[in-house]
């Protein structure tokens, strides 16, 4: 596996750590007339983000590499940002939805370092990820509009 690889898959480890805490926070903080739909799919999604977590980091561990594993390295290397707090349903559900989107993008460079990298292990957990997000967005849009 290539350093750049690694780096990316790290990176998704860092992005899902910081959004597992996000998505927690949402969860624990949504308020309004969707909240007991919104409570519960936040569940859903943190349960989610902690799956990926572990199929990433061991992913890195079984090819020898080492994922990050500490909140501050997640903090130094994710894109995604933690949540500011006082976020409006509205707002959780946006950020959600733009967070995604960003690993969706970052999930495509990935695969297409896997992919020149003839590791097709890797590239199958990230296309697994990446298919699962893209009906997240699809659906989070959907709730928006």
């Amino acid at each position: 596996m290539s350093q750049e690889l690694i780096q990316a898959v790290n990176k998704q480890v860092a992005n899902w750590t910081v959004l597992y805490v996000k998505l927690h926070h949402y969860h624990w903080f949504v308020k309004g007339h969707h909240f007991f739909t919104l409570h519960e799919k936040f569940e859903e999604f943190y349960d989610e983000a902690n799956e990926h977590i572990d199929v990433l980091a061991e992913r890195l561990l079984s090819i020898g590499a080492t994922p990050v594993s500490t909140m501050k390295e997640c903090l130094e290397l994710a894109s995604v940002k933690e949540a500011t707090g006082g976020e409006n349903e509205t707002e959780m559900v946006r950020e959600t939805c733009n967070d995604f989107e960003k690993l969706i993008q970052e999930l495509q460079e990935a695969m297409r370092l896997a992919d020149d990298a003839g590791d097709e292990g890797t590239g199958d957990v990230l296309l697994s990820i990446h298919g699962s997000l893209q009906k997240h967005v699809w659906m989070l849009k959907a709730y928006l509009s």
